[in-house]
C-alpha cells in the first residue's frame, strides 16, 4: 500500500472525534484509537512494510512497549527477521520477574517500537530500564508522531527519533 493511502486507511479506520483525555493529561478533540489499526491485518502488515526500511541499520532487537508497540514490533520483527521483546511498563511480580519478555538483551542495539507518541514519557522510562538490562538503546520508531514535544523530549535524551506520520500528515487537508 502507498505511503498516502495508508495515511488515508488509517484516519478513517482509526480517527475518532469528541472530547478525549490524553496520557500526558491534555484534552484533545481528535484521537486516533491506535487498536483500531493495529488489529486490522491488513493495515498493520503495510505499516509494517512502511516502517521496515525505517528501522536504523545494526539493530538488533526491536523493543515494543506495551500494549501498543507490541503488535507494531511483532509485525515488524515478522517482516525483517530482527527478533522482538516485549516490554512491561513495570516488571511482573510473579514467575521470571522479567521486565523485557523475549530474546536477550546484553549488549545488543535495540530500537524502541511505539505506536503513537505525545511527550515520549514512557518511551524514556523504558530505555533506561532496558538499559538496566545491558540494553545499547539509540533509537525510536513509531507510527505517528502526535506532539513536537515527543520528538524534542526523545532527542534531547540522545536518542534518535524517526516516525511513518506526524498528526498532521494523517488529517485530510
Amino acid at each position: 500500500m502507498e505511503r498516502a493511502q495508508l495515511a488515508a486507511e488509517i484516519y478513517r479506520a482509526a480517527h475518532l472525534t469528541g472530547e478525549f483525555k490524553l496520557r500526558s493529561g491534555k484534552t484533545s478533540e481528535h484521537y486516533f484509537d491506535k487498536y483500531l489499526f493495529e488489529s486490522n491485518p491488513i493495515l498493520l502488515a503495510a505499516i509494517a512494510e512502511q516502517l521496515a526500511p525505517m528501522i536504523p541499520d545494526g539493530t538488533e532487537v526491536l523493543a515494543g512497549l506495551e500494549m501498543g508497540g507490541v503488535p507494531v514490533a511483532t509485525a515488524l520483527s515478522l517482516r525483517t527477521g530482527i527478533p522482538v521483546v516485549f516490554v512491561r511498563k513495570k516488571a511482573k511480580e510473579y514467575g521470571t520477574c522479567k521486565l523485557a519478555e523475549g530474546t536477550d538483551l546484553a549488549g545488543k542495539r535495540v530500537c524502541i517500537i511505539e505506536d503513537v507518541v505525545t511527550t515520549g514519557g514512557q518511551i524514556l522510562l523504558s530505555a533506561e530500564d532496558l538499559r538496566q538490562y545491558g540494553a545499547q538503546v539509540e533509537s525510536v520508531l513509531s507510527v505517528i508522531e502526535r506532539e513536537a514535544a515527543g520528538r524534542a523530549n526523545i532527542e534531547r535524551a540522545g536518542l534518535r527519533y524517526l516516525s511513518l506520520y506526524r498528526m498532521e500528515q494523517l488529517m485530510p487537508q
